[in-house]
């Protein structure tokens, strides 16, 4: 697996590349789009150039941010909210600091996040908040791999990213069949476009494995269509619309978490 320092030239390259295919196709929303990468890949190669303590802060972030998008689209109640995000974050700090505590700091979580309705005593919608909370964690705790992954955490964000691309301009284009109705916009020519893309940049990063590699292909269109099942249950296009052009955070990391959640399924 390449360096922190291996990668950061074809970062650096794909996002000038992109730019000028970018600023060719004139459109607007794609440039705003390109926009918000700009600022997030060299972030991101910052934070892993740091090492444990830079990955963990920013999956902290990032989880916090996403906790409060995915909990406003499910009609969490705020303490629901709360818990949920201090479950992922400890998640992530005990997969950085402590990996032995994990499974420990993960139950805890389940069980404080069933246990909140119980309290409540919310027999209404009791149900409904103790289903979403453990989705929400199972979901988004895939947050917490990044920081022992290291360096190749950073190439499965770049498979993930070059692959939802390349699905999303080749998919319209080719056509055919669509890959579900959560998401009709979406073809299964797009999501093998996007898998084969994806593929051949973790062979190009030395990142190819059996897991990574289904974790790209499968993991990343799963957890798209995870997000669109939440937003088509919430009745909204996007998680957000505090990130220009883009919508929400969730918008620009569903693909990517869910990858990472297979990559866990798979050891």
């Amino acid at each position: 697996m390449s360096s922190v320092a291996a990668l950061a030239p074809w970062l650096g390259g794909a996002l000038l590349v992109s730019g000028v295919a970018v600023g060719a196709s004139r459109r607007r929303e794609l440039m705003v789009r390109w926009c918000a990468w700009a600022v997030g890949v060299p972030v991101a190669t910052a934070a892993f150039w740091w090492g444990r303590p830079g990955i963990a802060l920013l999956a902290v972030v990032v989880a916090v941010v996403a906790v409060l998008e995915f909990g406003a689209l499910t009609r969490l109640p705020h303490t629901d909210r709360g818990v949920l995000a201090v479950a992922v974050t400890g998640l992530i700090v005990a997969a950085a600091f402590s990996p032995d505590q994990v499974w420990r700091v993960g139950a805890v979580g389940a069980v404080t996040l069933v246990a909140v309705p119980l309290v409540a005593g919310d027999a209404e919608d009791g149900l409904r908040r103790l289903g979403t909370g453990l989705l929400g964690l199972v979901w988004l705790g895939g947050l917490a791999l990044p920081a022992p992954l290291g360096t190749l955490g950073l190439a499965l964000f770049a498979a993930v990213s070059i692959a939802d691309v390349v699905a999303y301009f080749a998919g319209p284009r080719l056509g055919g069949p669509r890959l579900s109705p959560l998401s009709p916009a979406k073809r299964w020519s797009g999501t093998l476009c996007g898998a084969a893309a994806g593929l051949a940049v973790l062979a190009l990063l030395s990142a190819w494995s059996w897991p990574a590699a289904a974790a790209v292909a499968v993991g990343g269109p799963a957890g798209d269509l995870v997000e669109s099942l939440v937003k088509r249950g919430a009745g909204v296009k996007d998680s957000g619309q505090w990130l220009a052009g883009a919508g929400g955070l969730l918008d620009r990391i569903d693909s990517f978490v869910g990858a990472l959640v297979v990559l866990i399924v798979l050891g």
